[in-house]
Formats: C-alpha cells, sequence, structure tokens
C-alpha cells in the first residue's frame, strides 16, 4: 500500500464520521443541555453573529487537539501520528459545513437558492428541521445528509399530532 493512502483513508473516514457526530450533537446537545448557545439560531434576528457559533469554536477544539496529539513536537515520542489526519478530517468536514449550512442554507455569505437536486434537498430538509418551535421534537439533524423531504414532513406531522412538536403554522405541509 501506498504511504499516503492511509492517511488519506482516514481523512475520509473522519469527513464521514464527524457527520454522525454533528448528527448527534445538534440532536442531543443542541438541542439538549446547550440549547441556550443554540436557541438564537431557531429565532429571527438581525445580527452578524450568534451564540450558535460558539460550537464552530468547540470543532475548532476537536481539530486543534488531535494535531496535537498527532504532533511530535508537542507530544514528543507519544505523538499518535493518526491524529495529525483526523485533525485535518475534522478541519475540513467544518469547512464543508461552514459552506453548506450557513453559506447555502442560511445564505450568511453567498445567496442562490438551488432549483434541483441535492442542494435543493438539503435546503429543503433543513428547513423543516426549523420548522418546529422550541427545542422538543424536530427532524433533520444532519448537516450533509438530508433525507427525503417527503418523509421528514410526515415524521413532523405524526409528532406534532403526538404533541412531541410544535410545528410553526403553514411549516411542514
Amino acid at each position: 500500500m501506498p504511504d499516503w493512502l492511509l492517511p488519506i483513508l482516514i481523512v475520509f473516514a473522519t469527513i464521514l464520521a464527524m457527520e454522525w457526530v454533528a448528527w448527534a450533537s445538534h440532536k442531543y446537545i443542541m438541542h439538549g443541555f446547550g440549547w441556550a448557545w443554540h436557541r438564537d439560531h431557531h429565532e429571527p434576528h438581525d445580527n452578524v453573529l450568534e451564540k450558535n457559533d460558539l460550537y464552530a469554536l468547540v470543532g475548532a477544539a476537536m481539530s486543534i487537539s488531535m494535531f496535537a496529539i498527532g504532533s511530535p513536537l508537542v507530544m514528543g515520542d507519544g505523538a499518535w501520528w493518526p491524529g495529525t489526519w483526523i485533525g485535518l478530517g475534522i478541519l475540513f468536514y467544518g469547512i464543508i459545513y461552514t459552506l453548506v449550512h450557513d453559506g447555502l442554507v442560511h445564505q450568511r455569505y453567498f445567496r442562490w437558492v438551488p432549483k434541483r437536486g441535492y442542494a435543493k434537498r438539503l435546503v429543503q430538509a433543513h428547513k423543516l428541521h426549523h420548522a418546529t418551535i422550541g427545542k422538543e421534537g424536530g427532524v433533520s439533524f444532519g448537516f450533509v445528509f438530508a433525507r427525503d423531504p417527503t418523509k421528514l414532513k410526515a415524521e413532523l406531522k405524526a409528532q406534532r399530532l403526538a404533541g412531541i412538536a410544535v410545528v410553526r403554522p403553514g411549516a411542514g405541509d
């Protein structure tokens, strides 16, 4: 196996794993005990920054920590070489997240409304995530992989009927 193949595989595996980490963090932390940071992301405002942006610093700390663990300059002989590549994968996921979530979905950096394809599906799925009021219930907690909006709408309807989620009027119909 070429020397470069395993590091590339580690980077790609980390990017894929980070979508699961992001989904779980979003569902159980941001919509749980971390709601104080995440709430303003779900409410209208004119601020350039949100408290929710503090989560980007958490992601950056994860990446930097892995770079440090992988660095002989920091760790000496105790350096763990995969740490560097995991840190790079976390960094790349953060860039992808920023472009997709903050850029495409919330249009914080550029204006483009996709008319078809997977980009449209991402926007629809995340808009359905924002269809609920408050932290309870909700759908589509991932950021890069989006499920079929028709199925997400059905889940929202079921949550509303079961009293699990309060859905904004007209949203999710």
